[in-house]
């Protein structure tokens, strides 16, 4: 089986793959909440940062980096994503989060991140799921994230993080603060069923 081909790790089960059940593709399109970051995002960026967009999916928020002047990279574990972004024009490595980044290496970093609460019961294992689904706390991914992010970004670097009001907006800040980030928020958006948000993160 190639990198390609290759597909999360499951139970055998008679349920269709989630991607099927809602009828789309097995990478996650723009969405209220990719509109919502990219636009923070280009917002705080200046043309030459060499930035990054984790999780990159379709390439959305990259390209809106890329059209703003940042020398863009995007990285995302599923590989049908990196093929999408790459025909986007986006340059993507297939990684888990920021595994592969150097140190002090990028002026800017964007998530957004699967952040939607689920149990064990209810994840089925397909790409569209884990571009969906956060763990029991929704910060499965936002967690290690924040714990990393600080090593690759450069004196004046920032990040700017998606966050759902169903992960809890102010568990996540506390928790960068641990990382030695300072946070605040820069756009939000409310539905009727939560609230999204985009913090910067910086180093003080």
């Amino acid at each position: 089986m190639t990198d390609d081909e290759e597909s999360v790790d499951r139970e055998p089960t008679d349920r269709p793959p989630l991607a099927d059940q809602r009828g789309v593709d097995t990478v996650y399109g723009a969405s209220e909440d990719s509109h919502l970051l990219a636009e923070a995002a280009v917002e705080g960026a200046d043309e030459g940062d060499r930035a990054l967009d984790v999780g990159t999916g379709s390439g959305y928020v990259a390209a809106a980096l890329a059209e703003a002047g940042a020398d863009v990279i995007g990285t995302d574990v599923n590989p049908a994503a990196c093929r999408e972004a790459r025909e986007a024009g986006i340059p993507v490595v297939r990684a888990n989060l920021l595994d592969p980044i150097s140190a002090d290496a990028v002026d800017l970093v964007a998530f957004n991140p699967p952040y939607l609460p689920s149990t064990p019961e209810t994840e089925w294992g397909d790409w569209m799921e884990t571009a969906l689904s956060g763990g029991e706390d929704g910060r499965a991914a936002i967690d290690p994230f924040l714990a990393d992010v600080g090593r690759v970004l450069r004196d004046g670097g920032r990040a700017f993080l998606l966050v759902s009001s169903l992960t809890g907006i102010e568990v996540v800040r506390e928790y960068a603060g641990e990382q030695g980030l300072d946070s605040s928020i820069v756009a939000e958006e409310s539905f009727p069923f939560e609230r999204l948000v985009v913090l910067r993160l910086a180093h003080p």
